[in-house]
């Protein structure tokens, strides 16, 4: 009662008190998140809201990255094709024939499918064959491991397991037979 005025009345001041806001305020904060005024936004303001070019259509991103890659695909191929060419006598591809170029083509295709490279390197299909090799091995040698692993623990278990049925022995009388029990080592 010390802080109160001696001109307020009994309920005290919401705002000094802390106490819920009135309606009329959140009323007032909802239409200026709103856009203002209570009728919304206009037509226009509307219409360009709608129309802002965000630049992202993932159907256009698509194309843009296929396209992107088809590019990279044919610029290889013209230029393995340059390199054939070079090999081939010198001659320009612009005396051949087209014909003469799928012939080619072709060519290529097969050769490098049939043999190495010219710098000694492997093919991708013998780079895979020795991974396959590799992880093969691999996996048969953990397999073994494993295995060996499971018959020491076998052979560990049927050793407790003959241990304890000599352990708990018991005479006919149900008296336990102790020379089972205690090993005694002469020195």
């Amino acid at each position: 009662m010390k802080n109160r005025n001696p001109n307020q009345s009994g309920n005290g001041d919401r705002r000094m008190m802390g106490g819920p806001k009135p309606m009329t305020v959140k009323k007032k904060k909802s239409m200026n998140r709103l856009g203002g005024t209570g009728t919304g936004l206009s037509l226009q303001a509307f219409a360009n809201a709608k129309s802002t070019n965000n630049n992202y259509n993932p159907a256009l991103l698509k194309k843009k990255r296929e396209f992107y890659k088809n590019v990279k695909y044919v610029n290889k191929y013209k230029k393995s094709l340059k390199q054939q060419n070079q090999g081939n006598n010198g001659l320009p591809s612009s005396s051949r024939t087209p014909e003469d170029e799928n012939e080619e083509i072709n060519g290529w295709t097969n050769k490098m499918k049939n043999t190495k490279k010219k710098n000694g390197s492997l093919t991708l299909k013998e780079v895979y064959k020795k991974q396959w090799e590799e992880k093969e091995k691999a996996m048969i040698e953990r397999e073994a491991a494993i295995q060996a692993k499971k018959e020491q623990r076998e052979k560990a278990e049927a050793q407790r397991k003959v241990e304890r049925k000599e352990m708990f022995k018991k005479t006919r009388h149900g008296q336990p037979i102790m020379k089972y029990r205690i090993h005694t080592e002469f020195i």
